[in-house]
Parts: C-alpha cells; sequence; structure tokens
C-alpha cells in the first residue's frame, strides 16, 4: 500500500456504498474467522486425550498442524472474496465501509480482538500492505476484556488446606485416576505451607483457578492464584501422568517460578479458556513482568502476539528517541542483527549474499526457523515471530546501520518516504550473548553458564534438535540465568544426521587438518571437531570437559538419535519436581 495512504481515515461510509456487496464481504472475513477459530479449538481440545493417553508425539503434530491454520483460513478467505467482489476486491474505496460494518457487529462479542486481527490479516493479504493502513484497518486496541469475564473455579478454605487441596484435584480430575490422591492434597498444602508459613491455613481464604487444564509437553497445568487475608499469590499445580496415574509434580507458587513456565522459550500451550483476552489478563496480573505479546504467543495464539508486539514496539518509538543500532556481539554471517537498546527486542535482517564458509541459502534458513517455530522448544529455544512487510522509521537508525542494511541487504529492504521497509525480519527477545557474558561476571558464574551450555546442548539433542554450529556467540543468558540457543541458521534435527569419529589422518585424506571443512557431506557430523567451537578460557573449557565431555564423542549422538528414532520422549520440564523424577517416557 502506498505510505501516503498510511493514516488515512476512509471517507465511503456504509451511506455511499452497495449495502449487500459490504454486509456480503464482512460476513465472509467473520465466517472464515469462526472456522479458524472452530478448528483451532479442536485441535485444542484434543490435548486432554494425548495427556491422558500420554501420545507426546500426538501432541507435537498437533502444534504443528495448529500453528498454520492462520494462514490457511486468512487464505481461504481471501479467495472466497476474490469469488464474491471479482475486480472489486481491491477497489481500496470500498474497504472502509466493510471495516465500518465488520467493526460494529463484533465490537461487544468475547475476544473481539482476534476477530479484527484476522480482518486485517485479509486486507494485508489482499493489498500486500506495508506498514500499517490504518484507512482499511483496525489499529486502535479493543477495549480489555475484565478478568471478570473469565470463567474460575473457587474454593473457599475453612482452615484445612488438604481438604481444600483434595477438592481442587476432583474438580480437575481425569479419565485416568489419580495415583495417590491423598498424598498429592498433603503435598500441595505442604509445599503452600512452606511458602507462606505455618499459619497458611488461617491466612487461605480461598482458591481460584482458571477453569481449564493448561497442557504442555509431557505436563498439565492448573493457573490460579491464592487469595490471603491481605494480598494473593499465584499458584500454578504442575501434575504428569506416571505409570501407576495422575500425580501431583510440582506446586509453584512465586512469580519468578511460573514465569519461567509461562517462559518465551517454552513450547505453546493447549488451553480453551472461556475468554483467552481475560486468559492473558489474568496470567498478566499474576505475573506483571511478562508482556502481553508474549502471554498471546505462549497460549499459541501467535498471530494475536505478533499484532500486540508491533503495537507495543510502536508505541514505544513514539515515547522514546534512542537510536536502532547493532545488536551486542559478533557480526553474523547470515544476518544483519540490530535493536533498540531502550526496547527488549532484537530484529534479525538476512544479508544478500551469506559470507564464507556458510554455504546455507536464503530458503535453508526460512526452512530452519520455521521448523523451530514447529518444534518442542524445551526452554532452550527462543520463539521468533517472523514480520513481512515490517516498516520502522528511517530517522532511528544509526548511520552506520543504515548504511549496512543497504549495502548488504538491499534486496529486502527498501525506503518508502521516511520509512524503511522490511521485506523479511525475525523479531525475538534480546538476550546477552554467551560469549560477552563469560567475560563480564565472576568465575563461579562463568563456570555456572558454561555447565548450563552444555545441558542447554543436551536438552535440544533430547528434542531431537542439533545446533549445527556450537559457538558460543550463538547462544545466550536470559534475565533468569538460563542458556539458551538463538541463532537458527544451520539448525538440524539430529535424526537427519550421521554422526562419525574422525578417521585417522593420512597424506590422501587430512581431515584432521584445521583447514578442512567439517562435513564430508551436509548432514555428516564428527563431533570430536566440536573442541574447536569452545573458544572460551581453559578454567572453563577444563570444567565443560569434566561434566560435558560425552558431547565430543560419536556414541554419545548416535544413542540420542537411536532413541530419538525408537519414539522415546524426553521429559524436560521448566521447574524443580517435587515427586519421584523419572528421566524418559517410551510410549
Amino acid at each position: 500500500m502506498p505510505s501516503e495512504r498510511r493514516g488515512v481515515t476512509g471517507t465511503n461510509d456504509l451511506q455511499t456504498q452497495p449495502r449487500p456487496v459490504v454486509a456480503a464481504a464482512a460476513r465472509r472475513i467473520h465466517e472464515g474467522f469462526e472456522r479458524y477459530n472452530q478448528q483451532f479449538r479442536r485441535i485444542t481440545g484434543r490435548a486432554r486425550r494425548r495427556f491422558e493417553q500420554r501420545d507426546w508425539k500426538g501432541q507435537m503434530a498437533d502444534i504443528a498442524a495448529r500453528i498454520e491454520l492462520y494462514e490457511h483460513w486468512v487464505g481461504r478467505t481471501v479467495n472466497g472474496l476474490r469469488d464474491d467482489l471479482g475486480e472489486h476486491l481491491t477497489d481500496h474505496d470500498l474497504w472502509p465501509a466493510i471495516r465500518e460494518y465488520y467493526g460494529r457487529r463484533i465490537g461487544a462479542m468475547p475476544d473481539a480482538g482476534f476477530m479484527k486481527t484476522f480482518f486485517n490479516s485479509t486486507t494485508r493479504r489482499v493489498f500486500g500492505t506495508r506498514g500499517v493502513d490504518a484507512s482499511v484497518e483496525f489499529v486502535q486496541p479493543p477495549p480489555e476484556e475484565g478478568i471478570e469475564s473469565l470463567t474460575m473455579r473457587r474454593y473457599p478454605a475453612w482452615d484445612d488446606l488438604e481438604g481444600s487441596c483434595r477438592q481442587i484435584l476432583q474438580d480437575f480430575r481425569f479419565r485416568r485416576v489419580y495415583a495417590d490422591a491423598e498424598g498429592d492434597a498433603r503435598l500441595m498444602a505442604e509445599a503452600i505451607r512452606g511458602a507462606i508459613g505455618a499459619n497458611a491455613d488461617a491466612l487461605c481464604l480461598r482458591f481460584e483457578f482458571i477453569d481449564t487444564h493448561f497442557f504442555q509437553g509431557t505436563r498439565a497445568y492448573l493457573v490460579g492464584r491464592l487469595r490471603l487475608s491481605d494480598t494473593t499469590r499465584p499458584i500454578v499445580v504442575a501434575l504428569r501422568n506416571a505409570d501407576d496415574g495422575i500425580r501431583v509434580d510440582a506446586v509453584l507458587l512465586s512469580a519468578e517460578q511460573i514465569g519461567v513456565v509461562f517462559s518465551y522459550t517454552r513450547s505453546y500451550y493447549f488451553a480453551d479458556p472461556t475468554s483467552v483476552v481475560a486468559a492473558v489478563q489474568f496470567l498478566h496480573d499474576i505475573l506483571p513482568r511478562k508482556p502481553i505479546d508474549e502471554l498471546y504467543t505462549v497460549l499459541g495464539r501467535l498471530r494475536q502476539g505478533k499484532t500486540e508486539r508491533y503495537r507495543s514496539l510502536i508505541r514505544h518509538l513514539e515515547d522514546t528517541d534512542d537510536d536502532i543500532v547493532h545488536a551486542a556481539g559478533e557480526p553474523g554471517l547470515v544476518m544483519i542483527v540490530f535493536t533498540l537498546p531502550s526496547f527488549n527486542l532484537v530484529f534479525k535482517i538476512m544479508r544478500d549474499v551469506f559470507r564464507p564458509p556458510k554455504t546455507t541459502t536464503h530458503d535453508d534458513v526460512h526452512q530452519s526457523y520455521r521448523l523451530v517455530s514447529r518444534h518442542d522448544h524445551a526452554g532452550r529455544l527462543i520463539d521468533t515471530q517472523h514480520f513481512r512487510n515490517l516498516e520502522l522509521p528511517r530517522a532511528r537508525f544509526s548511520e552506520a546501520l543504515q548504511e549496512e542494511l543497504m549495502r548488504e541487504a538491499g534486496h529486502t529492504v527498501s525506503t518508502d518516504g521516511d520509512q524503511l521497509v522490511f521485506e523479511h525480519a525475525y523479531v525475538e527477545r534480546r538476550v546477552r550473548p554467551l560469549n560477552l557474558y563469560v567475560r563480564e561476571v565472576d568465575p563461579d558464574e562463568a563456570e555456572r553458564v558454561i555447565l548450563d551450555y552444555g545441558r542447554c546442548l543436551k536438552d535440544l539433542a533430547e528434542t531431537n534438535i542439533f545446533a549445527g554450529d556450537l559457538l558460543l556467540k550463538n547462544f545466550g543468558v536470559t534475565s533468569s540465568g538460563r542458556v539458551v540457543f538463538y541463532d537458527y541458521d544451520e539448525v538440524m534435527l539430529v535424526t537427519d544426521c550421521n554422526f562419525y569419529e574422525l578417521p585417522e589422518p593420512d597424506d590422501d585424506y587430512p581431515l584432521m587438518d584445521h583447514q578442512t571443512h567439517r562435513f564430508v557431506g551436509p548432514s555428516d557430523i564428527f563431533p570430536e571437531e566440536f573442541i574447536r567451537f569452545l573458544a572460551m578460557p581453559a578454567f572453563l573449557r577444563q570444567t565443560f570437559m569434566e561434566a560435558h565431555g560425552d558431547l565430543l564423542t560419536a556414541d554419545y549422538w548416535r544413542d540420542v538419535k537411536r532413541r530419538r528414532q525408537d519414539g522415546e520422549v524426553a521429559e524436560i520440564v521448566p521447574y524443580v519436581r517435587q515427586s519421584v523424577a523419572a528421566q524418559h517416557i517410551n510410549p
């Protein structure tokens, strides 16, 4: 859409447009949203059965299927509009009236913001919009729904925590019985007393839980809060399906613990609250430091999460004046990475030509990011959003960054008036690059994160992810001190790799020569060569090798690959377990 249309209010109201055409178009878009939403909820509803039957592979397949739904139904809706409107589909003057008609009819409905986002996605597909076209899109966020519109289950506490916990478990039961409901009720009560104090039975007024399970990976969660005499406290109960029945695995009672469960490095939840908007508001109330956009995303509403992230970015740009600059860390061979120092995001733009030794293609990179978005994040992969035709104010870019973007990414970066337009941009939360972090902290902390770097590689491997490029600069440290991976240029599935020991060098095949490429074929991996990626002080390398030296052996990786091929599913949970631990589940 030409930039001069941006911000214009349409003058063609309902009185000047053919009402039957306007009504039919609005109805078509609403029906497209309803079909999408029904299918979304149908897939979400399967999560309960997946959990009860321990069908973890089926749940992972549902994550990918649910992600595909939105674009599928936007595309089908546009095709339907093309049939309805013919050559008038791209008549820009018609669309303000369609937007007005549509908005009046869905304005007071629950989760109307989702319906407006779907409308916007439809118009953007029709017109190939750059930035925002306020004449045909809903720009202002809808009024927030109050938490009172969320269905809650409430349990008064009668100085008997065990009794209240027993009732909660009974109400949130499954087809499969609890292995030890009495023991789990005691575990819950003792956890609450441990967090609040010995007088917790008297201080607790009631429990309030969202009236739906939250399913993620091999766990189900109950999400709520405790009403105390003078305050409230969040509570999340983690449930696992053990060999002998359902068990309480942990009781989380602090925002710090629960924030990790709803982290941007975790996979998307399957949950079906009465109002998603109200559920997000509730989560934001108990996790006030968690951005609204991330909460939408972690509930699987990815497009709404993108919409909210863009709105918060634009508001922040309007309220600040710092320059957009290169992100901290070494320049990437594939991506130009920049950030706004006062805003906790980074933006990744692909270079037109990838520098040696990179041999991957632009399509390969897009496919790698797509694979990650549909995979188990295991608390180690940062969620990344793919924006198309993203506009940012040109004046906010530092001169050096703007010059590099036009020189190195001119095929996908252009100017439109006072805006820089990015045909493709990957946007994710900013973390501190691991190679910088270990230089900035004391030796004890450096050792801790290097050990967690090794656990990160193993967690990824257990979920069938091989990072490809193991350099410390491709990993980061979150605000909670957890090491995560964020450079997906060379991501592969472990099951697609072949792991070998290095052969003895000879004159004909000098594989041990560091100038020799480390792969024989694109999927052939020699773990002994990983030592070359561990560019760290000697004491950190020794710490790493003592704890994680097995990562440098082909036997370790072949064992991981065999277990993945056999269908074994690893349990990687975002909390300290309070019940008996089990390392793996076999279907």
